[in-house]
């Protein structure tokens, strides 16, 4: 066929794709995990009229149970989603940011893994063989296909993180005495920390999960399990939470008109992230038996010091916003405000994201000290907790993201920047509603993970006092359906339409940083990340080994269960 005779859409994607071939995979990756999110968002709100008293799974045939539908949810949005997304976004701002090609081969390798992963834990789910909720703690036991399709997703983004890093290499050895450009710094080491607290899971994966649910030993240590688990499982917070600071950082400032005010305060954070955010998993565990109080103290502390890098970046991103807003002309203490570019779907979604992190963080703050955290232990505000963090923070940030690097990487225009305004807002209402009925609950002791069948019975009791809150989750995740709607009519719009920009390509909005020279020998210090990656692999090993080396020694294996 004759170039003349491919239509101009085609011909302008193929361009581009040429040029920059990561854009096609960067897609595939967000798309992908968008589609996730999809299934799993529809399902969010069965949960939400769970805990208002109203059960919709009876008139549901395709799910056989409430623990499938949460399973399913948790999976696909805390897991599958966020994973996909990350991996597609941190190779992308690399790639950019240092005006490098990733290996292709091997990163459509790694996209490939993940998908092949998650047709395999999701079939599990759906086939009901796989029951276990996203934390898939032993003694309940999913099927072999469950874990090692969860175990490829980490695979695969592991593998983009490999190619990122030999990426940097490359580009150091190009570029001596150069220091990294910040977009790609942040994505660096947010792919350094996933590189080492990935090891639990994975461990737990390879060596306990995977050989006794394919029956090659007929017990595991739940307990040590449980601690593997955890060892991932409180820092891919971080792991999804630091992509949205990428973003924070490194584009907002330039959305509303203004630049970053400190570049080394910014590395600084992520430093800390690096060194501090993987030996904190004990604060999951207050309740575990076989951890000394000593040990959980250690981990108390290890995670309040995580505090230190959100509230520098409160500082950082605030002073920044302050910044532009005034230079829009923004006038008294609060007149800063209404300058920022509140038109913008983008720039809303992230600073809204931003807001609703702090009260999760506040909420972490309870769950990470001894002694409130005996109070709301495995009560509804532990998911009123996430669902700020994860469900506000992250997604909020990641839809903002998605309002201009869907229009970047297709070279189409947003579908509607209204309805994506709407969809923001009411995400962010929806679940600032929710989450605040969750927390409430968890206050009056309303348990995690209850189906309303089995609540039914104290509703009229020993929660009659919930009532007022149950009222505000369901409506908070009836207004969350509306918010996934609207979303979606403008993803696909955008995916599907047919207006291409003329423009050689959508600009990237990095935001422009003001460093003093004076500023450049500790820039240089803050770049040998490898040395900084070993000072936190000695953190962590310090922080684990004594009681991962006690559990090992000392193994007590309990059988698989199936209660569903």
């Amino acid at each position: 066929m004759a170039v003349s005779s491919i239509p101009a859409d085609a011909r302008v994607a193929s361009d581009i794709y040429v040029t920059h071939p990561e854009k096609k995979l960067t897609l595939y990756f967000v798309v992908t995990g968008f589609l996730a999110l999809l299934i799993g968002a529809l399902i969010g709100p069965l949960q939400a009229l769970n805990y208002a008293g109203i059960n919709v799974y009876q008139y549901l045939p395709f799910l056989k149970s409430y623990y499938q539908g949460l399973t399913l949810h948790g999976v696909l949005n805390v897991l599958v989603f966020t994973t996909f997304f990350i991996s597609g976004w941190l190779l992308y701002v690399p790639a950019r940011s240092l005006n490098m090609r990733p290996n292709m081969t091997f990163s459509w390798a790694a996209y490939w893994v993940m998908l092949l992963g998650l047709i395999m834990a999701g079939a599990a789910i759906v086939t009901d063989s796989s029951t276990v909720l996203y934390t898939f703690y032993p003694p309940l036991q999913g099927h072999w296909a469950f874990y090692l399709g969860l175990a490829l997703v980490v695979v695969g983004s592991l593998m983009t993180a490999i190619e990122v890093t030999r990426m940097w290499v490359v580009w150091k050895r190009q570029n001596p005495g150069k220091v990294t450009p910040l977009p790609a710094y942040m994505s660096l080491v947010t792919w350094l920390m996933w590189m080492l607290a990935s090891l639990g899971v994975v461990s737990e994966v390879l060596f306990l999960l995977l050989p006794w649910s394919l029956g090659w030993v007929d017990t595991v240590d739940s307990s040590l399990a449980r601690t593997l688990f955890w060892f991932t499982g409180h820092p891919i917070v971080y792991f999804w939470l630091l992509p949205a600071y990428v973003a924070w950082y490194g584009m907002v400032p330039r959305q509303t008109g203004g630049d970053l005010v400190s570049d080394p305060l910014t590395r600084l954070v992520f430093l800390f992230f690096l060194l501090f955010s993987t030996p904190v998993g004990f604060h999951h565990q207050f309740s575990d038996p076989g951890i000394t109080p000593a040990w959980k103290f250690v981990h108390s502390t290890l995670t309040s010091l995580v505090a230190v890098p959100s509230l520098i970046t409160a500082f950082t991103i605030g002073a920044s916003l302050e910044k532009a807003g005034r230079a829009n002309g923004g006038r008294g203490l609060f007149g800063w405000i209404p300058k920022l570019n509140w038109r913008s779907a983008s720039f809303t979604a992230q600073v809204l994201a931003m807001f609703s992190f702090i009260f999760g963080g506040a909420g972490g703050v309870v769950n990470a000290s001894f002694g409130l955290n005996a109070v709301i232990h495995n009560t509804a505000w532990v998911p009123g907790h996430f669902h700020l963090t994860i469900g506000s923070a992250v997604t909020l940030t990641f839809f903002g993201i998605s309002f201009w690097l869907l229009p970047n990487l297709t070279r189409k225009k947003l579908f509607s920047n209204g309805l994506a305004l709407a969809s923001t807002w009411l995400w962010f209402v929806g679940m600032m509603i929710f989450s605040f009925g969750m927390h409430w609950q968890g206050i009056l002791a309303v348990p995690r993970r209850a189906h309303i069948s089995n609540l039914a019975a104290n509703l009229q009791g020993a929660y009659a006092d919930a009532a007022v809150p149950q009222f505000l989750t369901g409506l908070g995740g009836v207004i969350l359906l509306f918010s996934v709607i609207f979303y979606f009519i403008v993803f696909f719009g955008t995916l599907l339409g047919k207006r291409v920009h003329k423009e050689e390509e959508v600009e990237i909005p990095w935001a422009a940083t003001h460093t003093l020279p004076s500023n450049i020998r500790i820039l240089k210090v803050m770049d040998h990340l490898f040395i900084w990656w070993a000072f936190a692999f000695f953190i962590v090993l310090a922080a684990y080994g004594p009681t991962l080396l006690d559990f090992i020694l000392h193994p007590l294996g309990v059988p698989g269960w199936k209660l569903w």
